[in-house]
Formats: structure tokens, C-alpha cells, sequence
């Protein structure tokens, strides 16, 4: 099978150390880039040398540049940025900012990830769910009946779900919401790097190891003004998105994610979309040749993740990794407890993965 912009994958190997075995995990946590870790290491030396305070003075201009960039990203302004631990963080330091009163919905996905909704009922608020078809994709003219007759408190959108690559229609949501005056919060930690996520939001979070290939232990949440006018962080200005990030952090990692989001630039994020979503498909195309795995996503969905039903899932993520070096993930049931009904098996790819690679998967899975 030929992927799209072969060179994109060439380069991307090029600059990552040799993979021991094939990682098709990305979803959960990609490979950095050689660049990337030195970068990493090197803030670290030098908080050893200077002290931690003065290192990170030092890196300021850089992580400016980051704001920078990840705002782009989301269609918003660095000076909107906050850094934070993670993407599950993020959506804490929101909740705890945010003064819904108790008992508030918020309308979510029956599909949503189970820390989001965790977080949402550790506050006092109430999940309710939106409208959806049978593969969990947002049903609009649902969605436009309950924003305009009973209008939640806030909806939060996961972009694409943990346990499922299906790319939600959020551009058209988000103007449901902007007509109707509901907030719109997004989590883009699975779509971030893979899907365009420049769309209108009130506030979007995520995390830097996924699509990005970014340091673990790093996240973000961007929050437009006028949003964040009506948030009331535990100190400092409520205007001011530095008064939501964790100052005594892992800057090291702030400066890695910079870097990396600055690989992601520099190889062109519509080329990249086009491989990753190429690679999706030919996952899919694979699995269909193969005997009892079915994928779940729709052959054409634009992302690189894809969810597979088989036999005996568990034992079979287990014997990809022990008999034949392919890391995946197993998705139980408790990852999406609104919607998922059975474990699946999640094959995440990134720019890197070549033919040889989805051979091994296939004859992996054939072999039981």
C-alpha cells in the first residue's frame, strides 16, 4: 500500500531513536523526536547549573513562542494560553475556576471519556447526554432542539474519543452554541495533530504526548477572554491565563512541547493530517482481509486511530506485545462507560509506521 507523503514518514523516523519492537500507540503516547528529548535534558542540566527559577527565566522566550503556537492551533491568542500537567489537569483547573452552581448540566457525548465525567461530578455538576448515532457521532438537529428548549449550563465535546477515531462535527456545534449563548468546552487531546481543532470554542484543552509527540506530564488550556472573565482562579487575576498554570512545574517539559509543536509546524499540519488519516484507512483496509477483526470507524474517517473487535481482545493485546513487539491499547469498557459495551483494541500509528509495520500487525492478528 503507498501512503501519502512518503517523505513526511521518512523524515519523521530520521529523527526519533530506533523503535524496540512496532509502536502503533500514538493515541496514547507518541515517540519524541531526538531533538525533542535533548531539549528536554538540556533545560534540566541547566536548572542543575543556575537553579530552576533562573532556568526557566532563561527558556521564557521560548515558551512564549509555545503559547504562541499552540494558540494558533486552536484559533486563539498566546496571551490565552495556560501550561498545565496534562489534559486531564486542564479540565480540573477549569471546573475548579468555573462557578457553575451545584447540580448544573453539562451536556456531553454518551461516549465521553470517563475522567471527564469524573471531574464533572467531583464538582456537583450533572452529565447529560447529547444526541448521538449508533457510532457516537454528535446528531446536530438533536443537538439544535435541546441547546434552543432546554439549554444546559455548558457543553463539553470531546473532539475524537479515546476508544473510538470518529471525528466529531464540532465545527457545527460550535456554532449551535455561539447562536443559543451555551459555552462550548473542548477537549482535543485525541485530535490535536491529527484533525484541525482551529474552530470557535469558549475554551479547548489537551495534552502534549499524543499526536503532538511531545514530553508526558505536560498539557494546556486555552480560554477565550471573555470566558475567562467569568472564571475565578484559586489567585491571581481571573483575566490573566497565567494565574491558571502550575508554576512550580515541569518546565523542561513545557520547552519540549514547544519544540515539538514546532516540528509539527514545520512539517505542514494539512500534510500531516493527510498522511495520518491515510494511515487510518490503511489499517482499516488491512483489517478487513483479516478473519474475525472487524474496525469500527467508517473506512474514509480522517484519523489515524482505529478500533478493532475481535476475539478475545484482552489476550490478544497482550500476545501483539509479547510475541510480536506491536504495542497497542486495550480499551475496557470503563474508559467510555456511556457507550462502550465490550473491550476493542486500539491501533494509533503515527507519521513513522510504514508497510512493514501493518504486515506485522495483520499477521500478528491472524496468527491468534
Amino acid at each position: 500500500m503507498t501512503l501519502p507523503h512518503p517523505e513526511l514518514g521518512a523524515a519523521w523516523r530520521a529523527a526519533r531513536p530506533r523503535p524496540a519492537g512496532v509502536h502503533l500507540d500514538s493515541a496514547a503516547c507518541s515517540r519524541q523526536s531526538a531533538r525533542v528529548l535533548d531539549a528536554v535534558a538540556h533545560h534540566a542540566r541547566h536548572e542543575a547549573e543556575v537553579g530552576g527559577y533562573v532556568a526557566q527565566e532563561s527558556a521564557e522566550m521560548l515558551l512564549q513562542q509555545g503559547r504562541s503556537v499552540l494558540a494558533g492551533l486552536v484559533g486563539m491568542a498566546a496571551a490565552d494560553v495556560s501550561f498545565t500537567e496534562s489534559a486531564s489537569s486542564s479540565v480540573r483547573i477549569l471546573l475548579d475556576a468555573w462557578p457553575l452552581p451545584a447540580g448544573a448540566r453539562v451536556a456531553v457525548l454518551p461516549g465521553e471519556y470517563h475522567g471527564n465525567l469524573a471531574a464533572l461530578v467531583h464538582h456537583g455538576l450533572e452529565p447529560v447526554a447529547l444526541p448521538a448515532d449508533d457510532l457516537g457521532r454528535l446528531d446536530l438537529d438533536g443537538t439544535a432542539r435541546l441547546l434552543r428548549g432546554k439549554p444546559p449550563a455548558a457543553v463539553h465535546l470531546t473532539v475524537v474519543a479515546s476508544h473510538r477515531g470518529v471525528v466529531q462535527p464540532w465545527v457545527e456545534l460550535s456554532r449551535l452554541c455561539r447562536a443559543t449563548g451555551v459555552p462550548l468546552v473542548v477537549d482535543v487531546a485525541q485530535a490535536l495533530g491529527q484533525v484541525d481543532c482551529d474552530v470557535p470554542a469558549d475554551a479547548v484543552y489537551g495534552t502534549s504526548r499524543k499526536w503532538l509527540a511531545g514530553p508526558r506530564g505536560v498539557g494546556f488550556l486555552v480560554t477565550r477572554p471573555a470566558f475567562r472573565a467569568g472564571l475565578r482562579p484559586v489567585q491571581g487575576d481571573p483575566d490573566d491565563a497565567l494565574s491558571y498554570e502550575t508554576h512550580d512545574a515541569h518546565v523542561a517539559g513545557r520547552v519540549g512541547l514547544t519544540l515539538a509543536v514546532g516540528e509539527h509546524l514545520a512539517a505542514g499540519p494539512v500534510a500531516v493530517r493527510e498522511r495520518l488519516a491515510g494511515t487510518g484507512r490503511a489499517v482499516r483496509e488491512l483489517v478487513a482481509d483479516v478473519p474475525g477483526w472487524t474496525a469500527v470507524e467508517p473506512l474514509d474517517e480522517p484519523t489515524a486511530s482505529t478500533t478493532l473487535t475481535g476475539p478475545d481482545v484482552v489476550i490478544a493485546h497482550a500476545r501483539l506485545r509479547a510475541e510480536h513487539g506491536v504495542v497497542t491499547t486495550l480499551c475496557l469498557p470503563a474508559r467510555a462507560p456511556g457507550e462502550l459495551r465490550q473491550p476493542v483494541l486500539r491501533v494509533a500509528p503515527h507519521l513513522d509506521v510504514t508497510d512493514a509495520d501493518l504486515a506485522t500487525l495483520a499477521e500478528a492478528l491472524r496468527a491468534g
